[in-house]
């Protein structure tokens, strides 16, 4: 039973060795893989195009290109072997003008003498050539004698030595009688087809992919409460379908958003009706503590009103335009400076950015007054890069527990035990931030301040 256990451990640990190998290798092969779906569609067309022409070339050189060379060089080579005969077997052709007769006019090959002596050192060889290889091969196979060849002095014709017992044979052939000289056509006209085919191939699909870029920024504009003018769906079935759905999505959501907004429109007229008449009493009732506590109380119900309605509403109806966000939060430093309080600001970057103004303004201002309502000292900072916008409050005040930062962006929740129940609010000022925030594709993180408070970070995308 020992050994069965072991062999099983065994195969548990080799079993899990090869699944981290294969996870690994799988990251890695992402990693290298490109991210967007133009630059893969276009990985999906070229990968097996290049393979394809890899394995038709190789066939080609292997198959044809080194067969037919190596017939046409035997068969040169059978023609000097020829010449070699008639030198050998006619010794009455004292001047051998016969054998280059016969050489230049059945042979096209001309032939002439040399003195004995010593053949020249090789020459260089090119890299990769069938043609040295091919006649290396049948010269030594057919002749048998010591032999030169040079293929790369004279583009157009190849000189052959050959030792005779009396003297040296040069031979100079054609090179296209010796060599399949037209592959190289073949293969141009492989990759000059294949190069307009891929650029074909290429506009084709930059046309595919417009319509889901076009789609996706639409997407991003209404994410971030931006309108994409001159969206209409475009492309391949399958892509208008999709651009379709998030059209009638889009409708949705905006007919939600007013069916909401008049509902609770309706709502708050009706309320303000009767806050108005309490108010209008209580005027008539004349001055007293009690009359001074309860405008007090309608003072705070009408406040309340109105982050109820601005929560449930949102941001709709307005429009994303330009706006100077350095004066924006100069502003939001003078209001917390006329209420008591030392602010400072600071920015960095190009101030110009496109949000709603008073929406964006608003989310500001409720940290700005969560941090003016706890703290004695507010800092706040901006950041503009070619990514984000980023506006950072920090404050001297109590703080917010660590483990509470994302419980406070709930409605209507307040932290009874580090606020002061006695100081108002309706819970929702954070909540009605974060949703402006997000309204624009951003999101709000709460934080330590180095000042010893909170810091609450904006960030948006521009």
């Amino acid at each position: 039973m020992s050994t069965i256990d072991t062999g099983l451990t065994l195969i548990r640990t080799a079993s899990r060795r090869v699944s981290a190998a294969n996870g690994w290798m799988g990251n890695a092969f992402k990693g290298w893989m490109p991210t967007g779906l133009y630059a893969r569609a276009l990985l999906i067309m070229i990968v097996p195009m290049v393979v394809l022409q890899s394995v038709v070339a190789f066939v080609f050189m292997e198959r044809h290109w080194n067969t037919v060379t190596q017939h046409l060089s035997a068969a040169v080579v059978q023609d000097i072997a020829s010449l070699i005969d008639i030198y050998n077997d006619y010794p009455q052709d004292k001047d051998r003008a016969l054998l280059r007769r016969i050489a230049q006019q059945r042979l096209n090959l001309v032939v002439d003498f040399l003195p004995t002596g010593d053949l020249p050192p090789p020459g260089p060889k090119p890299f990769f050539s069938l043609l040295d290889q091919s006649l290396s091969r049948q010269l030594g196979r057919q002749i048998g004698r010591p032999f030169w060849i040079d293929t790369v002095g004279n583009s157009n014709l190849v000189e052959i030595r050959i030792q005779l017992n009396d003297t040296v044979m040069r031979i100079f052939a054609q090179r296209s009688a010796a060599y399949a000289s037209n592959s190289e056509i073949f293969l141009f006209w492989m990759v000059g087809t294949s190069s307009i085919l891929l650029i074909v191939s290429v506009l084709f699909l930059r046309n595919q992919i417009r319509p889901i870029l076009r789609l996706a920024d639409a997407a991003e504009s209404f994410g971030k409460g931006r309108e994409a003018p001159n969206f209409r769906p475009r492309g391949a079935r399958e892509v208008r379908r999709a651009a379709q759905a998030f059209l009638e999505m889009k409708t949705r959501i905006e007919r939600s958003i007013e069916q909401r907004t008049a509902m609770l429109a309706g709502v708050s007229h009706d309320l303000r009706t009767i806050l108005t008449r309490f108010k209008l009493e209580l005027e008539l009732i004349g001055d007293s503590p009690e009359v001074d506590g309860m405008r007090k109380d309608v003072d705070e119900m009408s406040g309340m009103l109105e982050d109820y309605i601005a929560f449930a509403r949102g941001d709709s109806g307005e429009n994303a335009q330009p706006t100077d966000m350095t004066k924006a939060l100069e502003e939001l430093r003078s209001d917390a400076e006329r209420n008591g309080h030392n602010a400072s600001v600071k920015f960095h970057g190009l101030p110009v950015v496109t949000v709603k103004p008073a929406s964006f303004k608003r989310c500001l201002g409720n940290l700005v007054s969560n941090a003016a309502r706890h703290a004695d000292a507010i800092a706040i900072t901006g950041h503009r890069d070619h990514r984000y916008l980023t506006v950072t409050v920090d404050d001297d005040g109590p703080g917010i527990p660590a483990a509470m930062r994302e419980e406070v962006f709930k409605p209507f929740l307040r932290l009874d035990d580090a606020r002061n129940q006695d100081e108002g609010g309706s819970g929702l000022g954070l909540a009605i931030a974060r949703d402006i925030a997000r309204s624009h594709g951003g999101d709000i993180m709460l934080g330590d301040s180095p000042m010893g408070g909170l810091r609450a970070i904006v960030r948006i995308p521009v």
